[in-house]
């Protein structure tokens, strides 16, 4: 396995090793989120044998709470409590780095889990729908990483992600690209009309996230990326759960 490859398995999930993460993981972030997509995949067509839609969309919403460490979810609580009340872009960074959850972090959260849990309730189970809206966050994540400025001064998890010089466009470019084969790729085995619309809508609610913290951070952090990527997975599965 390379480097990079366990550096996005073990900054990414429980798995992986404890390795120093640097930014050579980032260029592996789509196929380790296409891996996490397939594997919960099938945890949701296994369930789907054996229990109703309600309690293996639970088991399904659980799995990934257990695959991703929490480290997302934690990302959204936190983005929540920093960007959604008036503050300061300082003060904001402030609350984003404390450990405890305020209002809009446990009704964001509370809420998005709902709304992942009743989507997958809605949809027949497919591990390649996961897999490609998986894909596709951990793709928003990399660019992302690549491409914007990184909001704190005084360093944080994300940070080691940053190249030592400005980044090349080439580099978010075929970051992005890669992902967005794969994550269409498999949308369009799952579904050839519904599947690009679901990818697309997870694109945009991250992106959302994403626009939402230039805007008031000046840039993102590793709590941003971690809820852009729950927002946008969230975005697809209601898209893919619609009426079309």
């Amino acid at each position: 396995m390379s480097s990079g490859l366990r550096q996005a398995a073990g900054f990414l999930t429980p798995l992986g090793g404890a390795t120093a993460p640097s930014p050579a993981a980032l260029g592996w972030f789509p196929l380790v989120g296409l891996g996490m997509g397939l594997t919960l995949g099938g945890v949701w067509w296994a369930g789907g044998r054996v229990w109703d839609p309600a309690l293996a969309a639970a088991v399904v919403v659980s799995a990934d709470l257990a695959l991703t460490g929490l480290l997302h979810l934690d990302g959204l609580v936190d983005s929540a409590d920093g960007l959604l009340p008036h503050l300061s872009p300082e003060r904001r960074l402030e609350v984003m780095d404390q450990p405890q959850a305020g209002a809009f972090g446990v009704g964001v959260t509370v809420a998005v889990l709902l709304v992942r849990w009743a989507a997958l309730a809605a949809i027949l189970p497919s591990p390649l729908l996961l897999a490609a809206l998986w894909c596709l966050s951990r793709t928003a994540m990399a660019v992302a990483a690549l491409r914007l400025r990184y909001a704190r001064t005084d360093g944080g998890l994300a940070s080691a992600f940053r190249p030592q010089r400005p980044p090349m466009a080439s580099a978010g470019l075929a970051a992005g690209a890669g992902g967005l084969v794969l994550a269409g790729g498999a949308a369009v085995l799952w579904d050839p009309v519904v599947g690009p619309v679901a990818v697309a809508a997870a694109g945009a609610g991250a992106g959302a996230v994403l626009l939402l913290a230039h805007r008031r951070i000046g840039g993102f952090t590793g709590d941003v990326l971690g809820a852009a990527g729950v927002v946008g997975e969230t975005c697809g599965l209601v898209a893919a759960a619609g009426s079309w």
